[in-house]
């Protein structure tokens, strides 16, 4: 089918609830994909931190076609080998005693917050209900995830929102300190922002929440949707700040590629869910369980992916704040943490990302529209980086 008549029909079939480049993208492998037209492109994005391993992963391939052909769904009213495995994998290179799983990082994050009013209810008292989280920050699209995220023009034209959230500024511990009342139950933070702009806090921001959840008898949820497996060069970003969740959330990398969630809590606060308080039809399915395991398996084998993670980030780290001298006037900050890394411009960023693009490189933009956004397989080599590179200095050389 000519790519005219795919988007024509794209347009009249599908709702339009992304702003779509006119490219179909047909086949991937590694950190490349092509589209119809046979075109290549080295993807800088994947799939907004999904494909850690790159696309069409052999091991990750294998683990579905294997598990296609033995068992693809049964309802949890059974127990799942796959979804057993994956489980325990997660529990045993974490904090966390037990795992609920569902299909996406939003009902990750509803699951959070559904956990962490039920065990402030059984704990405390009936008025223990709000939860505090960030300006800038980002935690889902469903009604209480979409009211949990810090940004107003996500949320404009859904009001009513749900009543219980309060915002402060991020990585700002006196204003989250005064936020905290009689009826607070829980911090809910991403460790890094990522659709905000790719922000990282200080050293010691962290560490100082974890001290006030704990002074205030608070629960601290982590949301790594974005900065999960692996994608910070460690595999949960909480690691590089030396503390603990109590509930901790995960999508995004997880599967490799397939849509799974998951949300992960301490043997205490995971008690406060109990046959019919919460629950998943589709959630750790055997098919993407297995694919998570594989996935998991492939991130930690040796410690290889992780290592190479490191390095190839600092490289690309390096590459960009040469850019950043060279313009100076136009990039603001290069900031990142592992493979999650933005360039912070002085404008809008949307002409780089198309010019890109028209280029063969996939990148994205967050913030404000002025960051732009890299967040390539974690098996990304430096020649892929200096392919990068070179585009973006022809490409900002012409269009800023």
């Amino acid at each position: 089918m000519e790519i005219k008549k795919v988007i024509e029909d794209s347009d009249r079939y599908i709702m339009h609830t992304y702003s779509r480049f006119p490219v179909v993208l047909r086949k991937g492998r590694g950190i490349k994909v092509w589209s119809t037209t046979g075109k290549e492109y080295l993807d800088f994005l994947g799939g907004i931190a999904v494909n850690v391993l790159g696309h069409c992963h052999p091991k990750v391939v294998v683990a579905i076609q294997k598990q296609a052909q033995r068992l693809i769904h049964v309802s949890n009213f059974y127990h799942i080998e796959p979804q057993i495995k994956l489980a325990k994998l997660l529990v045993i290179n974490s904090f966390a005693d037990k795992v609920f799983f569902c299909n996406s990082g939003a009902e990750a994050n509803e699951a959070a917050i559904k956990l962490a009013r039920k065990y402030a209810k059984e704990h405390y008292d009936q008025n223990r209900f709000e939860i505090i989280t960030a300006l800038n920050s980002f935690h889902g699209r469903t009604l209480a995830t979409l009211t949990a995220t810090g940004q107003e023009k996500f949320q404009k034209g859904f009001e009513p929102l749900v009543p219980g959230f309060k915002y402060v500024p991020f990585n700002d511990i006196n204003a989250l300190q005064a936020a905290i009342n009689q009826n607070t139950c829980a911090i809910m933070l991403e460790p890094i922002q990522g659709e905000g702009g790719i922000n990282i806090p200080s050293d010691d921001y962290l560490k100082n929440v974890r001290e006030l959840c704990d002074k205030h008898g608070l629960l601290l949820i982590l949301d790594e949707v974005q900065t999960g497996m692996g994608r910070t060069g460690k595999l949960f970003a909480y690691e590089h700040y030396n503390i603990t969740p109590d509930i901790m959330t995960l999508a995004k990398g997880l599967g490799g590629g397939v849509p799974i969630g998951a949300m992960l809590a301490t043997e205490k606060v995971s008690s406060a869910f109990q046959p019919r308080t919460h629950a998943s039809t589709f959630g750790g399915n055997p098919l993407v369980c297995a694919a998570a395991v594989a996935t998991i398996e492939a991130v930690l084998e040796d410690g290889f992916v992780l290592d190479h993670c490191n390095r190839m980030a600092k490289y690309f780290m390096e590459r960009l704040n040469q850019l950043k001298e060279y313009y100076h006037d136009r990039v603001i900050e290069v900031r990142g943490k592992g493979l999650l890394i933005a360039m912070e411009l002085s404008r809008d960023g949307l002409p780089i990302v198309n010019a890109c693009l028209e280029r063969g490189i996939l990148i994205g933009s967050a913030g404000g529209g002025n960051v732009l956004r890299f967040t390539p397989p974690l098996i990304v080599e430096k020649k892929d980086v200096d392919q990068l590179m070179d585009v973006l200095e022809d490409v900002m050389g012409k269009s800023l």
